[in-house]
């Protein structure tokens, strides 16, 4: 009987080869985009579960808030660990890691720079699974000023794993770091991201409110961690409310699987996945399925005239209603097979392009041939099922006698079926339309809004040599006298990166400090700082290097600052550091002066308050340079000259400010051209299916128009006969896709505390871009109809 049935359905595919090409094309480009998507799915789900103890590993994360400002931190500070291993029996290890010890690695007569580095405690790879190749994990970290290397940086540096174990690596602050473990490389599907770990200085520590490093937390087997994460309400009274006063305060644990696409908060380890991303490609790779065995199921139902009496004849002889159904549903599926036989050609050639769009490193048999074998299997019978599964209904429910006459009787539940199929398929289009527009909007809104200084020409660059640290006013007078040097300055970090630093202030409220201290960010500058990035003040002056003591008793804070505390007149006021167990005062600084709220990170967070110092302890090791633009090759040039007199021995590695703020939006970018690709991918199949519905109506109706030619309808008019009522479909689906539209992406921009509007005109503009579309598809074979010869067209039976 299958064979049968196969035989007949390979007859059916090669006698109506444009509507077997149709479905064909449809499929195949549906199936290979599934699949791609399908790999990018899967891919994000499995971050950080390869390691053995997944289940167990939570990061310690937390939340406040206060009348007028919030933290919500992905970084704890050094304390943290190991108060939560005494204090908890059930943390079985407590691990910190910080990313702060990279810079510039020679070994021998090998020099690379590799930032990603970080400390970490010595229990690290009890907590974490990263399989070595050389050392002994359990003891690797143990010794001060150890380094385990990853492969990769391993063979850059000695040649092999083998060879780097027992070597000395330096860095640029001559310190030297014994090899001590050499371990696979971090896969690529994990969090944290690194080349190599360094082991953290025994007896490290600061502040209980210097947030910087990362804390995870092993439990112990058999703990839950539900009832672990109550226990925690006990951590804010007995550690930190005396420093932080009264907040609303909440530490919690995230599961070490869950970080990727769960986690959006401050100082992230990287840029994270997002759920809701994953969410929306596994639907639009359902959808785009759909919309290819939609155009089968229209044209199948569209075409059941010309199959009618093949129906009565089988009835007639004997065939059952299933044995009918099963007919059409193995055309279905044979056609599908093909169709992904053609799709596995197609996603190999496309994949590179996939991956470049998605920065991924995807491949067709990533997760192994059976998993994906399986996988292609299920969806090609999954596909197949679903397009024929209305024609098998519709055709197999034919009544013999009727059918053996060629009548297909009532039409109107067909007609309507395909009326909400085309409209369902161009819904999707125009929603999918609206997204690509709405995306690349605040994705030019981000690049061109005013962030409160001149980020045009403007690159910085790291300073790791302590020496040169020490000399930097020689450093920017040298670089002011550089023709193509407009301005310099020093500061502790580069802005855009989204990771300046926090501390807890207290400041000067109703003539007296309170008590409480407030979370703000910190930003240590010097004097050149503001005119060199162009930021203006609004109020008092700025920092005087003239004036010796502003290094301690000076501070700049923004607007966003001095609306939080209320102040009036906040030059003058007073703010105190405080420091240690037992809060003891560090420094107490007066508000020489207000600035302008500018961005220091990106467009996803709201400016929040700012405390600007000067550099102290040598703390400025970023040096930000305002080139002249018409000279920017000359500039980049000069400055890396001049920094190579300062520290022959690193590289001068600069970045330009504005592409720090571009890599911030990097993710957004990357899922704007995918969402945009897969919508001109369901826009082609839509208006694929449109093409063979139109081509076969003309068909149908061949008679009909070479009469109404003879009596003088023009071309115009048959055209608008043939198109007339699947335009108004189209219509009807830009009505249904408008709603829709503004929920889903009034969503997605609220990841965003500045965006773009969504204006009536992107609507109108996606509806008309349909239906222009879908106008020259139909357009174009009605015309070509429509202008045929009517003699042939009235001697067509």
């Amino acid at each position: 009987m299958l064979a049968n049935h196969l035989r007949i359905a390979f007859r059916n595919l090669l006698k109506n080869k444009v509507f077997s090409l149709v479905n064909l094309l449809g499929l195949t480009v549906g199936l290979s985009a599934s699949w791609m998507i399908g790999l990018y799915v899967a891919d994000e789900l499995r971050y950080d579960r390869y390691h053995a103890n997944a289940d167990r590993i939570f990061r310690v994360v937390h939340e406040a808030s206060w009348d007028g400002g919030h933290l919500n931190l992905a970084v704890t500070s050094a304390p943290f660990a190991p108060a939560l291993k005494q204090d908890y029996a059930d943390v079985e290890e407590a691990v910190r890691m910080v990313p702060e010890g990279g810079g510039t690695l020679k070994a021998g007569n090998r020099e690379l720079r590799a930032d990603d580095i970080y400390f970490a405690d010595a229990n690290v790879f009890r907590v974490f699974t990263y399989p070595f190749l050389a050392g002994d994990p359990k003891t690797a970290l143990t010794r001060p000023e150890a380094i385990v290397l990853s492969r990769t940086l391993a063979e850059k540096l000695f040649g092999s794993p083998e060879k780097a174990l027992h070597q000395t690596v330096y860095f640029s602050n001559h310190f030297g770091n014994l090899v001590t473990g050499v371990m696979e490389d971090v896969p690529t599907h994990s969090h944290l991201n690194f080349s190599a770990l360094r082991s953290l200085p025994a007896g490290y520590t600061n502040n209980w409110q210097s947030f910087g490093l990362y804390t995870y937390l092993l439990l112990r087997s058999g703990s839950d961690p539900t009832v672990v994460e109550k226990k925690l309400a006990r951590f804010f009274p007995d550690h930190l409310q005396k420093e932080m006063g009264e907040v609303r305060y909440q530490l919690s644990l995230q599961p070490l699987p869950s970080i990727h696409l769960h986690s959006h908060r401050d100082y992230e380890a990287g840029a994270n996945g997002d759920l809701r991303y994953v969410i929306v490609f596994s639907l639009i790779a359902g959808l785009i399925v759909l919309v290819a065995a939609i155009n089968y199921m229209n044209l199948s139902t569209a075409r059941a005239a010309l199959r009618v009496r093949e129906v009565g004849v089988r009835k007639a002889i004997g065939s059952g209603r299933g044995q009918l159904a099963g007919l059409f549903l193995t055309e279905s599926v044979l056609l599908t097979v093909l169709a992904a036989v053609a799709g596995i050609f197609l996603t190999e050639l496309l994949l590179p392009f996939f991956n470049t769009f998605s920065g991924k490193d995807l491949s067709l048999w990533r997760f192994g041939p059976v998993w994906t074998a399986g996988s292609m299997l299920l969806l090609c019978l999954l596909t197949g099922l679903l397009a024929g599964s209305y024609p098998a209904v519709f055709l197999s429910g034919l009544r013999p006698i009727p059918a053996l006459k060629g009548q297909l009787g009532r039409q109107a539940t067909a007609w309507r079926l395909r009326k909400v199929l085309v409209t369902g398929q161009f819904v999707v289009t125009i929603v999918m339309l609206i997204g690509s527009a709405v995306i690349f909007r605040q994705m030019q809104f981000t690049s061109r809004k005013d962030l409160g200084f001149n980020r045009e020409q403007v690159l910085s660059f790291h300073i790791p040599g302590m020496e040169v640290r020490k000399r930097m006013p020689q450093l920017k007078e040298q670089l002011l006298r550089s023709p193509w040097v407009q301005a310099a300055s020093a500061a502790s970090n580069p802005i855009g990166n989204n990771n300046i630093g926090t501390k807890g202030f207290h400041f000067e409220v109703n003539g007296k400090i309170a008590e409480s201290s407030i979370i703000a960010q910190r930003f240590e500058v010097d004097e050149d700082f503001l005119p060199t990035m162009e930021i203006s003040l609004i109020a008092g002056r700025n920092f005087d290097k003239k004036r010796k003591t502003d290094i301690f008793e000076s501070v700049l804070v923004n607007e966003a600052l001095v609306r939080q505390l209320g102040w009036k007149d906040p030059v003058g006021k007073q703010v105190e550091f405080r420091t240690g167990a037992n809060n003891e005062i560090q420094a107490r600084s007066r508000v020489a002066g207000v600035v302008k709220d500018f961005h220091i990170y990106s467009l996803q967070h709201k400016i929040e308050p700012l405390v600007l110092q000067l550099p102290f302890d040598f703390q400025q090791d970023n040096v930000y340079v305002r080139i002249r633009p018409e000279h920017a090759e000359a500039a980049l040039k000069d400055i890396g000259r001049i920094y190579r007199q300062f520290d022959p021995e690193n590289a001068f590695d600069y970045q330009f400010l504005d592409e720090n703020f571009a890599r911030q939006y990097a993710g957004e970018i990357r899922q704007g051209n995918l969402l945009l690709a897969f919508t001109g991918l369901t826009i082609f199949i839509a208006c694929l299916g449109l093409f063979g519905l139109v081509t076969f109506l003309a068909e149908q109706r061949t008679k009909e128009i070479g009469i109404r030619k003879v009596l003088g309808a023009g071309v115009p008019a048959l055209v608008g006969l043939l198109s007339r009522d699947l335009l108004v479909l189209v219509g009807l689906a830009a009505l249904l896709a408008f709603p829709i539209s503004w929920l889903l992406m009034n969503r997605w921009l609220e990841g965003f505390a500045y965006r773009v509007g969504m204006d009536w005109w992107l609507f109108a503009g996606a509806g008309l871009t349909a239906g222009i579309l879908a106008l020259l598809t139909i357009g174009t074979q009605a015309y070509r109809a429509a202008t045929a010869n009517p003699v042939k067209s009235l001697k067509n039976e």
